[in-house]
């Protein structure tokens, strides 16, 4: 039996009075969402399974490995923000680029590598484009292909197409969805918007006052909520 793409085991973390505590495991190679209201929880997960944030109990492992002390650069994951956090005075190229290596000495292996990431984003012409030159969508685009040449098996999003217009909200996902399938990373996203659950996660989970309080697959557990706290955020 594989190893659980993501696992977080009695993972406990607060301030003072406020505290939340994870149990979750998901396959590899599946695209799970977190769901919940302002609050309840779902960024922090991502910070602690990034290595942003550290757990003052309980194990987080990735494919199996225990990655709970390891700094964040040293975690097989990806983490892409709503903030797409790309450089304004470099290119398209070179922003991808950084994904590789912050000092852009690039092999001709890892230039092949991020020519292969700019077709799978379609962004193929637009190598020397500026940000600014770029469209918001075509902006993310740069980002997931920056993902994509990390290559790592852990793909977090946090929210990163909530801006975004509902049409090329749901294109993303689909892009990203996409390369989930392409390349078997395992997928974990933050959202408000259950519609965005039902687009592409296998697995969703719901996050109420700092614990995963369901868990199921999407059309189950958002067809037929029986946690009243669920039932109350989907208007049930």
């Amino acid at each position: 039996m594989d190893a659980p793409g993501l696992e977080l085991s009695g993972v406990r973390f607060g301030y003072g009075d406020w505290q939340v505590t994870y149990d979750l495991a998901v396959p590899p190679g599946s695209f799970t969402a977190l769901l919940g209201a302002s609050g309840a929880g779902k960024s922090t997960l991502l910070s602690l399974v990034a290595g942003f944030e550290r757990p003052i109990a309980g194990v987080i492992r990735a494919q199996g490995k225990d990655i709970t002390n390891l700094a964040p650069s040293d975690r097989p994951v990806t983490t892409l923000f709503q903030e797409h956090n790309l450089f304004p005075h470099l290119t398209a190229l070179q922003n991808i680029g950084l994904g590789i290596d912050p000092n852009l000495r690039l092999t001709r292996s890892q230039k092949s590598d991020i020519a292969g990431a700019l077709k799978r984003v379609g962004l193929v012409g637009m190598e020397a484009r500026l940000p600014r030159e770029l469209s918001g969508g075509e902006r993310q685009r740069v980002a997931i292909a920056r993902s994509l040449v990390r290559q790592r098996p852990l793909l977090l999003l946090d929210e990163p197409f909530a801006a975004l217009g509902p049409a090329l909200r749901r294109d993303m996902l689909d892009l990203v969805d996409a390369l989930r399938h392409d390349t078997g990373m395992t997928v974990v996203m933050v959202s408000h918007d259950p519609a965005d659950a039902r687009r592409v996660a296998d697995i969703t989970a719901f996050l109420h006052d700092g614990a995963i309080v369901a868990l199921g697959p999407t059309a189950t557990l958002l067809d037929n909520p029986d946690v009243p706290a669920l039932a109350e955020y989907l208007g049930v």
